[in-house]
């Protein structure tokens, strides 16, 4: 099973931008993930082919079952 926190950002353009984040800490402080899109914003290093980040849509978890099988 694998975790994700996907952030999602609009951008100057008008596009959606998403970070991705492999097992984040659980649970997940809803606050702290505001104040840290909003650091990051402020911050202006990420930037995407839709331009600059300039507010923050959303976050989710995303959990993956992965089963593999062996094929003989």
């Amino acid at each position: 099973m694998a975790k994700t926190l996907e952030l999602q950002f609009g951008t100057e353009l008008g596009k959606t931008a998403r970070l991705s984040l492999d097992n984040p800490k659980e649970p997940i402080d809803e606050a702290a993930v505001k104040q840290a899109m909003e650091q990051i914003i402020a911050a202006a290093v990420f930037t995407s082919a839709g331009g600059r980040y300039v507010e923050a849509k959303g976050a989710r978890v995303i959990d993956r079952n992965i089963v593999e099988y062996e094929i003989v």
